[in-house]
């Protein structure tokens, strides 16, 4: 049995939309994105890092717009080290609007949470969640998720799609790590009581 294990930068007021790019996700105007990136340093670096390593003994989770987010930035950049890992780690993609094949080596496609509830069960290896804001909000409400690592920028942006859904599930978490980096961003890792 996997865990499942999301891990997102997130604004103070929760926004999780175009962290990385202004052209990332730009749906209803967003024109903010691309703030998060400014914050990364080694720090930062040194903590995400073993999350996105672990893939290569787990797999990725992800919603079809991060999917497809990932699948044309991703495989171009050469000079990074986590294309590798990405490149060769299983993606499995939960979508009713894809059709197979998909275009990224090896990449999965799952119709439902139904089948991500029996992938968990099945499958030797954790499973990381990162963007797909629908899929974590879904997850969340099916009780599928089992910790979350929350990247918390020092920024309020007062709009754009938020992580959790207003109307969500109650759930009781405890903080098993923390970390500041120098650049004021709280990396916190919390996990189901």
């Amino acid at each position: 049995m996997s865990q499942i294990a999301v891990l997102n930068h997130v604004s103070l007021d929760g926004v999780m939309q175009s962290p990385a790019r202004p052209d990332e996700d730009t749906r209803g105007g967003f024109a903010l994105g691309g703030c998060a990136a400014p914050n990364t340093d080694e720090v930062m670096m040194e903590t995400v890092g073993p999350h996105m390593g672990a893939i290569s003994v787990g797999a990725l989770l992800l919603g079809r717009r991060t999917y497809e987010d990932f699948a044309a930035v991703w495989p171009a950049r050469t000079n990074n080290p986590f294309t590798p890992v990405l490149d060769a780690a299983t993606k499995y993609v939960v979508s009713t609007t894809l059709r197979e094949p998909l275009e990224w080596q090896h990449s999965v496609l799952l119709r439902d949470l139904d089948e991500v509830a029996t992938l968990k069960q099945e499958f030797e290896g954790d499973l990381l969640v990162m963007g797909s804001g629908v899929l974590v909000r879904s997850l969340l409400e099916r009780e599928l998720v089992d910790r979350l690592i929350v990247v918390i920028h020092p920024l309020l942006l007062g709009k754009g799609t938020r992580m959790f859904a207003d109307d969500g599930r109650y759930a009781e978490l405890r903080l098993t790590d923390s970390v500041t980096t120098p650049k004021g961003v709280v990396i916190a890792t919390y996990e189901r009581k």
